[in-house]
């Protein structure tokens, strides 16, 4: 497991965590109205890279780099294979230590789901129960034990490219396997998120709004005067906080929702650039373009045609044996 400190670091957190000029900044998990859970990725440098929180769990996998890990009040250090489960609103950050200017293509995998979402499944099934004592634990920070993020990567690369009930499968093996592993917790008894505290922050008050109303016509302005900022303030803190613009903060996030409609669903292009807020297709393509260098009939395609080349497939068998997860094909023989 990675080593922590928590002495004077720790009262640099503390201290850090009190100051309103260093609270975390609220991150807008975009899960789908189609899907269950989020699973991404993303790489070194990114834009969530920071201080941040959010309302969902998340189960947070890293597959490359090493670096400090910054969970609650707890300080420590992660390399790949390091896998940490957050619960809701607890302040979190990891920082990779590489050389100034080198880019990592994929730093970590993420997986994000609701309270709503798990509680309304242990309702649903009795035997999900299982999974309480974990996840009230993730409340302040696990990290599992060595080898666990291992075993689990060929799950996290599965949800990546699983449609339906595959999907929603791996993600319920990945909790079972979660469950049965030793983990340790991280932020200590006495830290407690302070959400309330976070949201009153003028800019996450904004943040909100504008994942709330991302289909609606957003304006600077119109923002500014929400958040108590002049214009001209407001767009000068408005990319302090998030590291985009107003206008590339809300057209990323809209592209976002906008794959995330397209994997999911089989509504039109030009239906999906309305719902997401666009108000032409010809923009609405530009922008997917430029951020995702394709089209958005490209994307559907190529995720589509993914889904179905690679495995989990009906000659595939997840077998766990002494901790460890292995995929063997139909004859036996080890694929992963």
């Amino acid at each position: 497991m990675a080593s922590g400190q928590k002495c004077s670091d720790k009262m640099k957190v503390l201290k850090a965590a009190a100051d309103p000029k260093l609270l975390p900044d609220l991150e807008v998990v975009d899960v789908p109205r189609e899907s269950s859970f989020k699973v991404w990725t993303h790489g070194y440098p990114f834009r969530t890279v920071r201080w941040h929180f959010h309302p969902e769990y998340e189960i947070h996998l890293v597959t490359e780099t090493s670096g400090r890990s910054f969970i609650g009040d707890y300080i420590g250090t992660f390399g790949p294979g390091n896998l940490v489960m957050t619960g809701p609103n607890l302040p979190h950050n990891w920082i990779s230590d590489i050389p100034k200017g080198q880019v990592v293509e994929q730093r970590g995998i993420v997986v994000q789901f609701t309270s709503d979402f798990i509680e309304g499944c242990k309702a649903a099934m009795p035997e999900l129960r299982s999974l309480e004592p974990m996840l009230l634990r993730a409340a302040s920070g696990i990290e599992f034990a060595d080898g666990v993020g291992f075993a689990a990567r060929p799950l996290f690369d599965a949800m990546l490219v699983a449609n339906g009930a595959e999907r929603v499968g791996q993600f319920f093996r990945l909790l079972s396997l979660l469950r049965r592993s030793e983990y340790r917790q991280l932020a200590s008894d006495g830290f407690l998120p302070r959400p309330e505290t976070y949201a009153n922050e003028p800019l996450n008050h904004v943040i909100d709004h504008i994942a709330r109303n991302l289909s609606e016509d957003l304006t600077q302005t119109e923002l500014a005067a929400l958040s108590g900022y002049t214009p001209t303030a407001f767009s000068r803190a408005f990319r302090l906080h998030t590291g985009l613009t107003f206008v590339r903060y809300v057209n990323r996030l809209r592209i976002d929702r906008a794959c995330d409609l397209l994997m999911a669903t089989d509504d039109s292009v030009a239906n999906i650039c309305y719902q997401v807020g666009f108000n032409n297709l010809s923009n609405f393509n530009r922008h997917f373009i430029v951020l995702k260098r394709m089209s958005p009939s490209l994307f559907r395609r190529e995720h589509r045609n993914n889904a179905r080349t690679r495995f989990p497939n009906e000659n595939m068998v997840w077998r766990r044996t002494a901790g460890t997860c292995t995929i063997r094909n139909r004859t036996g023989a080890t694929v992963l």
